[in-house]
């Protein structure tokens, strides 16, 4: 059993749990996620990793209220604890993979769009530790709904905030301020957005017409977290990748958003998944490849 030894709304249907979870938190870096399950019976859901402390042994989720087992999740209080948390799975950022040497050269941009803020968040702290300074936008659609403002805030170089509706910050969508932010004259060596797809996506079309390479987090797709259920299934470049095995990052400019939302769409009911499982054949799955 998995203690939760905080938990809070953030905003409306938005939680954040820290939970005792040692070896996950021993292990954990900035990129990778989760599975949770709140009771035995309950569904599995991959969850990506807001924090961890590795001393206290606890890692931080953050995760939206959008159907039955997020609302049963939610219904978790301080003391109560979850049936499992299983990780880390997944690929780290491969900012991870450079020397702190590498990432001081680096102007790196973060854009995170609503509950993106979370997975964004110890990306740009494990920056932070290593004496980076980045820029992070985030953006949400009513300042209500905006999460983790005072956290990013004492982790990056600048924080630019934005609301759809101008309620909060600057106005507009996020690709409204790198458009800003570039005109000032801010180069950029990379850019990480995650967010809603629809978010990457046209963050990814600026960038690539801007000339600034960009990775994106397609966590958004997956569903059991292993590959099996073929529901994370993406085209990246010519290539079928999984999110959950391959990913859960990939090169912006080359994810088929288009294709991957359609098929998000057709995966929510029965017919849909048997027909994307009758035409896609052998590569349907990840993981395993085999399993029917």
């Amino acid at each position: 059993m998995y203690k939760i030894i905080k938990a809070r709304e953030l905003a409306a249907n938005i939680y954040e749990m820290v939970v005792e979870a040692p070896f996950v938190a021993r292990k954990c870096l900035p990129g990778q996620f989760l599975i949770v399950r709140s009771y035995a019976d309950s569904e599995r859901i991959p969850l990506t990793i807001c924090d961890y402390d590795r001393e206290a042994g606890t890692v931080t989720l953050v995760f939206q209220i959008v159907g039955a087992s997020t609302k049963e999740m939610s219904n978790l209080k301080l003391g109560d604890s979850f049936c499992d948390v299983v990780g880390p799975l997944g690929n780290a950022s491969e900012l991870t993979e450079l020397s702190d040497e590498e990432l001081k050269a680096k102007k790196i941009l973060f854009v995170a769009g609503g509950v993106g803020a979370a997975p964004v968040y110890p990306q740009v702290k494990y920056l932070r530790e290593r004496g980076c300074n980045v820029d992070v936008i985030v953006g949400s659609k009513t300042k209500d709904m905006l999460i983790l403002e005072k956290e990013m805030e004492a982790v990056a170089g600048n924080l630019y905030v934005t609301t759809d509706d101008g309620s909060y910050g600057r106005s507009g969508m996020v690709t409204k301020v790198i458009e800003d932010l570039v005109a000032e004259g801010k180069q950029y060596d990379v850019c990480v957005a995650i967010g809603p797809m629809i978010m990457m996506k046209f963050v990814a079309k600026l960038t690539k017409t801007l000339g600034i390479p960009t990775i994106v987090s397609m966590n958004p797709v997956m569903v059991d977290g292993t590959g099996m259920c073929g529901a994370c299934r993406i085209i990246v470049g010519d290539e079928v990748k999984f999110a959950c095995v391959d990913g859960p990052e990939f090169d912006g400019h080359l994810v088929d958003f288009d294709g991957a939302m359609k098929r998000a769409a057709a995966y929510k009911t029965e017919e849909g998944r048997k027909m994307l499982e009758l035409t896609e054949g052998d590569t349907h799955h990840g993981g395993c490849g085999n399993c029917n």
